[in-house]
């Protein structure tokens, strides 16, 4: 990891746009402070695509972005946040650039554009220009293009499209419009023409986006100039890497850019990884999966610790329980969200022979090649080859494989995993000798068939597209289609496994302090499906499958919907939510209806069946009686609670740098974007009340601690469970942070402790089971104050006297 002395003790995550701009940061600056974070961690700064709500859609690296004040903006809130005691992280996009309308706002772009591939900025995209005769294609038409050739005009010396604006290649503007377009070094096509045809990398299956070569010196300089003066002015303090996965060498891009910060701070390396800015990566997990240990980084930005922290208020037999009633009750076919391994499988294949259909063929010509050139390699068709390509991807149980040609060979893990793959994908071929295709991509894919351009290429090109395919066809499908439980799918998460064991829990968060100290930790995010304190509701649901169950069974039979899957998602999504607020409810069903694919898409709308939608939900959910939500408040407010609060003390304590999302101080319930990305409010709304000011007045005591005594949380602390005894033991996670180094943490251990953790877990059945009776926890020497209620304890400590005013408890020594 780099080993960075201002490492965080927490951040906060402010999700910037125009209606949110630097001066409204600015003002909440002492409010933010006042809770006790050391960094504001803002979303991307620099120039995007006007009226853009993320700012994930660059279009100009040189300059920080105009609609949220400019740089002199930025540099007013860092010196604001600076006289608070607080530093800046910011969100950075080294993948991808917008392909926005009109395309000069994409100044690279429009040059390539207009040169070809011989103009300087062509080594910028990663454009196949063997393809189409050497063109671009731009999927912008809404028609074939036959049917907008009238709207397409010649105007001041570019050509026009409604929005779009194309530069024209010098000395064409007088030909007619036929000649005109030929000759030009793009080809404009029909939107739908994207999945098949498209010859440029694209962000997953967006064709908006744009992929950039940041691998290559001079792109990686020009793209990072401004952010690097940023970091060497102080503006910047720590970096968020977005989507390393997209990276042809994710750890080569890490490197450089670890080196180029120490160069812009004038800081050299100490021989391990240097001691730059503290920078964490968007890296998904799979559950058993370990983040590169050679990579230059503090660590994640956090998924695994929410799959972590989540899972521990997941009830397993409870789980098993309401999965065998939403089967009953939706019938889903197994592979169409009936069985979670074998959704994911289907899912994976529409995605990767439709969507990726253009990723795919772009891999199969260039493994044409690499057989051509190679006499050993010859008589492996295209389909057999493509085959292979498709067989291996879908079989890929994480985001990719890192493996390079020329560089440090693939991990032993990627290595068994793609050997494991491809000895199941040779199932897909009826003839022996051609199924030893698979064995040939395989080893293209791992870097070992040579060093040419070809090998490189696919090697970078295969470890890609598998990140887009487990994203499209896991995040962005599977989760819509299997949902017996919505909580579990999240990012980073394991539909078919989510619950998590306390045993398991300590063993990660003790992993975590040894190899990742200074990680990211988050709960809620810009792009989680739905916000902390939603999927606390809804984890509830595990503690009472039967109730759940026969309520749904009563809510359709009342207001049919157009299906039982629909039913049983919708009113959990309600749920999560607390009401059924149409304004917010329609969006987001309707967005998992889309990405479920089952009966819309995005792509080929199914407008019957969308009014269908939306009409129940305002006939259900949306107009229920007071009455229902009475009921089921009555039910899940209690253990929602725990869940929530439990949830929040354990993120705020534990191994690594939380990050709190704007908001998530209070209690925050939001669903999947845009209902995630509102702009906050700070200040001026009502005080604070119930779960919500528990909620405020642990952040506060947790944020405070932790600024207050780093060395009980970062780099160099200490962690150890602590063991509750008693018939109620297994509804208790506690542990105790300090100090490692000091006399009471010596050893590696944290004996007499500086701060101690206890929290509720599925609290529900506790109560069913009468309470926790006789069961205490014993508390490390000393006497104890409860930082949340100003209770004190020592030695031990019956826990309903412990946790008899909250479901948690923060303790540090009187």
């Amino acid at each position: 990891m780099t080993a960075d002395p201002g490492t965080p003790t927490a951040t906060y995550r402010l999700q910037l746009q125009p209606a949110f701009p630097f001066a409204a940061a600015e003002r909440a600056v002492p409010y933010l402070a006042s809770l006790g974070v050391s960094h504001l961690h803002l979303s991307p700064v620099l120039e995007a695509v006007p009226g853009s709500s993320h700012g994930y859609d660059v279009v100009d690296h040189s300059a920080v972005r105009a609609e949220l004040g400019g740089e002199e903006g930025l540099r007013a809130l860092a010196r604001t946040a600076r006289a608070h005691g607080l530093g800046l992280i910011v969100d950075i996009v080294p993948n991808h650039m917008a392909a926005p309308a009109p395309e000069r706002l994409n100044a690279p772009l429009w040059e390539v554009l207009r040169e070809g591939p011989e103009s300087p900025y062509a080594r910028w995209f990663d454009i196949d220009w063997r393809a189409h005769g050497g063109k671009v294609l731009l999927p912008v038409l809404g028609g074939p293009l036959g049917e907008e050739w009238n709207r397409l005009r010649v105007e001041n010396g570019t050509l026009r499209y409604y929005d779009h604006t194309f530069p024209l290649r010098p000395g064409t503007e007088g030909l007619p419009l036929g000649e005109l377009l030929d000759a030009q070094w793009y080809r404009l096509g029909w939107w739908r023409l994207a999945r098949t045809e498209l010859n440029y990398r694209r962000f997953f299956t967006i064709s908006e986006l744009i992929a950039v070569r940041v691998e290559d010196p001079e792109v990686f300089a020009a793209t990072h100039a401004t952010l690097l003066e940023l970091v060497r002015d102080g503006v910047v303090e720590g970096l968020r890497i977005d989507h390393p996965d997209g990276l042809a060498d994710p750890e080569g891009y890490l490197r450089r850019l670890d080196g180029a910060v120490r160069a812009a701070t004038g800081e050299a390396s100490d021989g391990e990884g240097g001691r730059g800015r503290w920078t964490v990566v968007e890296k998904i997990l799979a559950r058993d999966e370990r983040l590169p240990a050679t990579w230059p980084v503090a660590g994640t930005t956090g998924y695994d610790a929410l799959h972590h922290i989540d899972g521990l208020f997941v009830d397993p037999d409870g789980l098993a329980k309401l999965t065998a009633r939403y089967r009953a009750f939706a019938a889903p076919p197994a592979d169409l969200g009936g069985d979670w391994p074998a959704t994911v499988r289907r899912a994976a294949r529409e995605v990767v022979t439709h969507e990726l259909a253009a990723e795919v063929a772009r891999l199969t010509r260039t493994a044409s090649r690499i057989c051509a050139a190679d006499p050993r390699l010859r008589d492996h068709a295209p389909w057999a080859l493509r085959t292979a390509i498709r067989e291996l991807l879908v079989r890929l149980p994480v985001y990719r494989p890192y493996a390079s040609v020329g560089g440090p060979p693939a991990t032993d893990a990627d290595a068994v995993m793609l050997r494991s793959a491809a000895a199941d994908a040779r199932e897909a071929f009826t003839v022996e000798q051609e199924a030893r295709v698979v064995g040939v991509v395989r080893d293209a894919a791992l870097g070992r068939l040579g060093d040419g351009p070809d090998h490189r290429d696919f090697c970078a090109r295969f470890a890609q597209t598998a990140a887009a395919l487990r994203a499209k066809s896991v995040e962005d499908t599977a989760f819509y289609r299997y949902t017996p439980l919505l909580s579990a799918a999240e990012v980073g998460g394991d539909p078919g496994r989510p619950a998590v064991a306390p045993e398991e829990f300590h063993a990660f968060a003790a992993r975590l302090l040894r190899d990742w100290p200074a990680t990211g930790t988050v709960l809620s995010t810009h792009d989680t499906k739905r916000s902390a304190d939603a999927r606390a509701r809804l984890a509830a649901l595990t503690e009472c499958p039967g109730w759940w169950a026969r309520m749904v069974e009563e809510l359709t039979r009342s207001v049919p919907a157009p299906d039982p899957q629909l039913a049983w998602t919708a009113w959990q999504t309600a749920l999560a939510l607390g009401h059924g607020d149409a304004a917010r409810l329609v969006p987001a069903v309707l967005k998992g209806v889309r990405e479920a694919g089952l009966r819309t898409t995005w792509t080929e709308q199914n407008a019957a069946y969308e009014e269908e939608v939306t009409a129940f939900l305002e006939a259900g959910p949306c107009a229920a009686d007071p009455s229902v939500w009475a009921a089921i408040g009555a039910e899940l407010d209690g253990p929602a609670r725990a869940n929530a609060l439990g949830a929040a003390l354990l993120q705020l304590t534990m191994p690594g740098v939380p990050d709190l999302y704007m908001g998530t101080e209070h209690l925050y319930t939001a669903l999947v974007d845009p209902d995630n990305r509102r702009p906050p409010e700070f200040g001026g709304g009502p005080e604070a009340r119930g779960v919500s000011a528990e909620k405020l007045l642990l952040t506060r005591a947790a944020l405070r601690l932790r600024r207050e005594r780093p060395r009980w949380f970062g780099p160099g602390s200490g962690y150890a469970p602590l063991t509750a005894e008693g018939p109620s033991a297994a509804h208790c996670v506690a542990f105790v942070r300090a100090d490692a180094g000091n006399e009471d943490g010596g050893g590696g251990g944290v004996g007499g402790g500086g701060a101690v953790t206890v929290v509720t877990r599925l609290s529900r059945r506790l109560a069913e089971a009468g309470g926790w009776g006789a069961t205490r926890l014993l508390l490390p020497a000393g006497r104890w104050r409860d930082l949340l209620t100003g209770r004190t304890a020592e030695g031990s400590e019956a826990l309903d006297e412990l946790l008899s005013g909250l479901p948690v408890a923060l303790l540090v020594r009187s």
